[in-house]
């Protein structure tokens, strides 16, 4: 079965082994396997740094996966102990979910998408087939205490918000606007930043404060709750801003200047369509900034594909105050 594998060669294979596995990327499930002088890692998610290819590797010997049981390969995604399920059928939901607990994958709970992303703090309805909506998540070395169902978390973004924490710096101010449960701020606060995290779900910031204390990290993050253009004391704090909010991140710009110090980094997600992805999104950070800054875009990067014709992206852009 072709699945995603970091590949290298033989003589790195136990280093980059060791290296996927502190980083929880391994697919446990899959067979690690050398093939035409490679060997390939079967991960769960593609990490930066490593080359990562496609390729055919069986399961594990003598485990039993949910296609053994049910015949066809099911489509999903884990979340700690939570198997994602996007089901139109009922009836299939069901029949799938009872395959995932009756294997030998490490699943307790099945969730099955019943709502679209909804609400100021951005959470969905779901159809609970097995077990709970609540675990612990393992991304890139960190642990997350989460409920799905009253706290927005996607695992797809894994990649991505690894990329950025590895651009930050010990001693840095960093400010996540849009915190959710803590997997931009914990990883900052991990390599030494002082991080202010602000959410309107209450839920969420009391699982950041727990994920903080959790990840060894309190000392350096401040969970706020609450619209973060009311948040006081800030002003001209900080040396980088994330704004993952990608559907209304442009009513938020006239903020995030607010919070920028004399050379600050903003990492903003957007989704636009295909044909200008980037063109809005850099035009409304320039209007914000104004005369108070040089503006310079130093990435625009391609996130993922949102729907049909529409991608999610994100602009890393610098600004430095004009003297």
């Amino acid at each position: 079965m072709d699945v995603p594998c970091v590949r290298v060669r033989p003589t790195a294979g136990e280093g980059t082994r060791r290296e996927l596995a502190a980083l929880d990327l391994i697919a446990d499930e899959y067979e690690i396997t050398v093939e035409d002088g490679w060997l390939y890692i079967p991960v769960v998610a593609e990490p930066e740094g490593y080359d990562v290819v496609a390729h055919d590797v069986p399961p594990r010997e003598g485990q039993t996966l949910p296609d053994d049981i049910l015949g066809f390969a099911p489509r999903y995604e884990r979340l700690g102990d939570i198997a994602i399920l996007e089901e139109d059928s009922a009836e299939r939901a069901r029949e799938i979910a009872d395959a995932l607990v009756a294997s030998d994958l490490p699943v307790e709970s099945v969730v099955n998408r019943a709502s679209k992303v909804k609400g100021d703090i951005r959470v969905r309805d779901w159809d609970v087939l097995a077990g709970s909506t609540r675990t612990v998540h393992r991304e890139y070395g960190f642990e997350y205490e989460l409920d799905l169902a009253r706290v927005y978390f996607s695992p797809r973004l894994a990649t991505e918000r690894h990329r950025v924490v590895e651009q930050v710096e010990a001693g840095e101010r960093a400010f996540d606007m849009f915190a959710g449960v803590g997997p931009f701020a914990i990883p900052f606060a991990a390599r030494g930043a002082e991080v202010v995290g602000t959410d309107l779900n209450e839920v969420a910031i009391d699982y950041l404060r727990r994920n903080a204390a959790r990840n060894g990290v309190s000392d350096r993050v401040t969970a706020i709750a609450g619209d973060v253009r009311e948040v006081e004391g800030y002003d001209d704090w900080a040396d980088r801003v994330v704004m993952n909010l990608p559907h209304s991140a442009c009513e938020f710009l006239d903020a995030a200047v607010a919070l920028a110090g004399d050379d600050c980094t903003l990492h903003y997600y957007d989704i636009q369509h295909e044909e200008d992805p980037f063109g809005p999104g850099e035009r409304a950070i320039r209007e914000a900034a104004g005369s108070d800054y040089e503006v310079a875009v130093e990435t625009r990067r391609e996130v993922r594909s949102y729907a049909p014709h529409e991608l999610n992206v994100c602009l890393d852009v610098r600004l430095t105050r004009r003297r």
